[in-house]
């Protein structure tokens, strides 16, 4: 073994501050200690690795946490959550939920990995259109693993005086790497913008720069997550720079389902009408989802009356938007499964009574094929 080498890229590591990546070098060195012949340093060193204790991060405890914030306006460069907190349990579909269940196994076994010579996935990219779950899948991650949720405010960080954004970002990613958290840099496009686009101004392209380098940098303790609406404005070095690239599409109607259901089942809702909203509501996004079933939530503790009467109410102007046939299988459910006359039916999804009665022959239920 080169001893010289290994002494010299251990007091890199050292001087760097980065634990975990110490422990990792640390574990490879004992396993070339071992097939060298070296058993006895191997095992003190070993020994020494199992008995290290782990600082907790402060940001857990804190009352108050003190974050990075712009010298000039004196706002947080950041916002801050911990502990994570969901409104109710996301809906993905197994393409983006298989990405998310391996981020977060590999971190809870972050030391069998280590100990391999593994280090576990450092960044991700999620791209999509908005309100698909990507800011919910940070927040997911963070609670998942207990650590607190720090996302970058844009507001905050871009600054008009010439330099100051590119130092607010540094500060935001210094002040990250000192303690296990998840980072989540929401609205990448707006600080990662292709350098190649003339109408870009010198400083923002400075600022590319700046990030990429912030993001080598990015220590094994932590998890950077990123998020973007608009991925084809990203300047392409910035892709190569993750090590997990998901794209989060658009709902189906059978996970419109399974929201609708998950919101509206604590509140006794009949199951066929459930069906109805989540039909009426297919083709918006999770949030769009979301919005409209808690604005019917409220609206039918103000005007006083039954979920069901105030859902039926507001969704009468979304069937009309639905192909006839689709439209007619709703009319059918909500008839002979949700007690609904055959004229309130009709009258409620806009078709004739006969279509329906021919819609409830056929036995056809107006959900997603």
């Amino acid at each position: 073994m080169d001893l010289d080498n290994e002494v010299y890229h251990l007091a890199r590591l050292a001087l760097t501050g980065r634990e975990q990546d110490i422990g990792l070098f640390l574990r490879r060195l004992c396993r070339r200690l071992r097939t060298a012949g070296s058993d006895a340093l191997a095992g003190r060193l070993e020994l020494l690795l199992a008995e290290s204790p782990t600082r907790s991060s402060p940001m857990r405890n804190a009352e108050r946490v003190i974050l990075p914030h712009d010298p000039d306006s004196r706002l947080d460069l950041m916002r801050h959550e911990y502990p994570a907190q969901l409104d109710s349990e996301p809906v993905w579909p197994e393409t983006v939920a298989g990405v998310l269940r391996q981020i977060v196994g590999e971190r809870r076994r972050e030391a069998e990995l280590l100990a391999q010579g593994l280090a576990p996935t450092r960044t991700a990219l999620f791209t999509g259109p908005p309100g698909v779950g990507k800011t919910l899948a940070a927040r997911w991650i963070a609670r998942e693993l207990n650590r607190p949720l720090l996302i970058l405010d844009l507001a905050a960080v871009m600054s008009s005086l010439l330099g100051r954004t590119g130092a607010n970002i540094r500060h935001v990613l210094d002040y990250s790497k000192g303690a296990p958290c998840v980072l989540l840099l929401d609205e990448l496009d707006a600080i990662a913008k292709r350098r190649d686009d003339g109408s870009e101004i010198g400083e923002l392209k400075r600022l590319v720069t700046v990030l990429l380098q912030e993001i080598d940098d990015w220590p094994t303790s932590g998890l950077l997550l990123a998020a973007t609406n608009h991925p084809d404005l990203l300047d392409p070095a910035i892709w190569r720079r993750f090590d997990v690239i998901t794209e989060f599409p658009m709902p189906t109607g059978s996970q419109v389902l399974q929201s609708v259901k998950a919101m509206l089942a604590p509140k006794q809702v009949t199951d066929a009408l459930i069906r109805a909203a989540a039909v009426a509501l297919e083709g918006q996004s999770f949030s769009d989802v979301e919005r409209e079933v808690r604005r019917m939530c409220r609206e039918a503790v103000i005007a006083n009356e039954s979920i069901d009467v105030c859902i039926l109410r507001n969704l009468k102007t979304r069937f009309g938007v639905l192909p006839t046939a689709r439209r007619a299988a709703v009319g059918a459910m909500l008839h002979t499964q949700a007690g609904l006359s055959l004229r309130q039916a009709a009258e409620l999804v806009g078709v004739h009574r006969n279509t329906i009665t021919n819609a409830a022959q056929t036995g056809t239920t107006g959900e997603e094929g």
